[in-house]
């Protein structure tokens, strides 16, 4: 079965992707400790706004603003409570965008890190993280995504039960890891070895790579 994004991708062979959201929303006003997730609720015009910039620009691809919108990571904000809201808020606010858009745009639903660690490291097991992801893709699939964006990953155990969530909701998904000046992860994994990472899983990733850190040419290098 064909999907929106790989049909896209036939046609115009390379897609563009936004830009930072954080690092927009900050010169929108955003304050620092404040979570973005916040103003799919207080600011919805700003993050639309922020979605037409891009669309204008010629993305094809816009993510939605729930980069840190598992519970682990809304409880810092006291909006444990609010998973699906937020994440289902920040999906229809990308839909409508990319619906009224003058060419086809795909909305990814972004799914970052939870902060925390991972057995024996630290508390988070993996059924936990499973279910937290759950959690948060079934808040973004309600609001309309056309594929979950695993994102900015260091630990191979996090991408693996993002995508072991992605694929309980019946959502194709992405992964990217961040890859530093040191040539690897935080948690140590190597470029040559994100493709193992998908391995153990049921179904395979739409695309794999690598976002927010050092360039391509580190990566080869």
């Amino acid at each position: 079965m064909s999907h929106p994004l790989q049909d896209l991708l036939n046609e115009k062979g390379v897609l563009l992707a936004d830009g930072a959201t954080g690092t927009n929303l900050f010169a929108e006003g955003l304050e620092a400790g404040e979570a973005p997730e916040v103003w799919n609720f207080e600011h919805p015009d700003k993050i639309s706004a922020h979605h037409r910039k891009f669309v204008e620009a010629g993305a094809d691809i816009i993510l939605t603003n729930s980069f840190g919108g598992t519970r682990q990571r809304l409880k810092l904000h006291k909006l444990q409570d609010k998973v699906f809201e937020v994440n289902e808020a920040a999906a229809k606010i990308a839909r409508t965008v990319a619906d009224k858009a003058d060419h086809k745009v795909i909305v990814a639903g972004s799914v970052g890190p939870t902060g925390e660690l991972f057995e024996p490291r630290g508390a988070l097991t993996h059924a936990d993280a499973v279910d937290a992801f759950r959690e948060q893709i079934r808040g973004l699939k309600a609001g309309g995504i056309d594929v979950v964006w695993i994102e900015t990953m260091s630990a191979a155990e996090e991408m693996q039960t993002a995508s072991e969530a992605a694929i309980a909701e019946n959502m194709p998904f992405v992964f990217t890891a961040s890859f530093d000046t040191a040539g690897k992860t935080m948690m140590g994994m190597h470029p040559r070895d994100i493709h193992k990472v998908a391995a153990p899983l049921s179904e395979k990733p739409f695309a794999v790579g690598a976002n927010c850190g050092v360039g391509a040419s580190d990566i080869l290098a």
